[in-house]
């Protein structure tokens, strides 16, 4: 079958590989597309996975066999999470389910960028979910990164009337401002790029800012907003320089959501900023199961809505989506496979 192989940083290569077989229980989706989601481009970027290997995990397909699941037939058309944890270790009673270490041993194979896949039943029980007749492919690839939005507006327990932060408007941040919106927060965004900072202002972000330096984006913020600073703040840019911004934005006793790496690991957060002004720092990775069905419910009732957070790559294009997301020319990439 056609795959996107990695051959090096940056850089995918069109071949044939074997097809995955149905040797048990689970299912083989036939690939319709996949988007491209950061984290690939993080690996891309920092070589950081073996040669030969196949990316991709926003997967939307139709299952082409099947065995072992009576709550599926040939022909659905399904999205799915690529993850699945055990429900039953420490992790998992604390619902941090993607720290559990089945979650993070599990996974589609090969990857999203080729013609099919193989899912366990596990994955078919928990994390494969049958798409909306009228949903675009390209609006349900968005599942999995919607979900994950939630599950971070949940950890940091965003109210109704709180006042938050979104640095940095690519597609998470773009859906994390919706997320945001929808659980009824007051939503300041900022990025360095025009088009993103329009895009925001269209999805309904109360205010969007430019961004020209920390002290002068905290000083608009607490003059327009609230003069103690913001309730929280959402980092989800992949920038070092999101993290002074947000100790400047963000009011003492505040919550600082981390949702992006960054490239040095020598980058923090200051001991005694953390102490003495009380903050709460928090990670948030990846969704659980429920937070994938909720997901689907929010795209489809138009809640989140992703209709032009994408550009559509045929496979054989793949590598120019890698570089236009790279350039920031594009948002988000998807590539359709079949």
């Amino acid at each position: 079958m056609k795959a996107a192989v990695y051959i090096g940083k940056n850089e995918l290569k069109i071949s044939t590989i074997p097809e995955p077989e149905l040797k048990e229980s689970g299912a083989i989706i036939k690939v319709k597309g996949c988007g491209l989601c950061g984290s690939d481009i993080v690996k891309l970027r920092e070589g950081v996975i073996s040669s030969g290997s196949v990316l991709g995990h926003e997967v939307v397909g139709y299952i082409d066999k099947i065995s072992g699941n009576k709550d599926f037939k040939l022909g659905d058309r399904v999205v799915l999470g690529h993850h699945v944890p055990c429900f039953e270790c420490a992790y998992c009673r604390g619902e941090s389910y993607s720290m559990c270490l089945e979650f993070k041993n599990s996974n589609i194979f090969p990857g999203g960028f080729s013609e099919y896949i193989y899912v366990s039943e596990k994955h078919l029980d928990n994390t494969v979910l049958k798409i909306p007749e009228n949903m675009p492919d390209e609006h349900a690839s968005f599942t999995e990164p919607v979900a994950c939005c939630l599950r971070a507006v949940r950890r940091a327990v965003v109210k109704p009337g709180d006042i938050v932060l979104v640095i940095g408007l690519g597609s998470i941040g773009l859906i994390m401002g919706q997320m945001l919106k929808y659980f009824g927060a007051t939503v300041i965004g900022c990025d360095l790029l025009e088009q993103r900072i329009e895009m925001a202002d269209e999805l309904g972000f109360d205010t969007v800012y430019k961004y020209t330096g920390d002290s002068e984006i905290s000083g608009l913020i607490k003059s327009n907003f609230q003069h103690e600073g913001v309730d929280k703040a959402f980092l989800a840019s992949g920038s070092d320089k999101s993290l002074p911004l947000s100790l400047n934005a963000v009011r003492d006793g505040g919550i600082i959501l981390v949702f992006a790496s960054v490239s040095s690991n020598e980058t923090g957060f200051a001991n005694n900023d953390i102490y003495y002004r009380e903050l709460t720092i928090l990670g948030s990775y990846s969704p659980s199961p429920e937070d994938l069905k909720n997901s689907i419910n929010l795209i489809e009732n138009n809640i989140i809505k992703v209709d032009k957070l994408f550009t559509i790559y045929d496979i054989k294009d793949i590598n120019q989506a890698i570089k236009d997301t790279i350039s920031n020319k594009i948002i988000k990439g998807f590539i359709k496979i079949s």
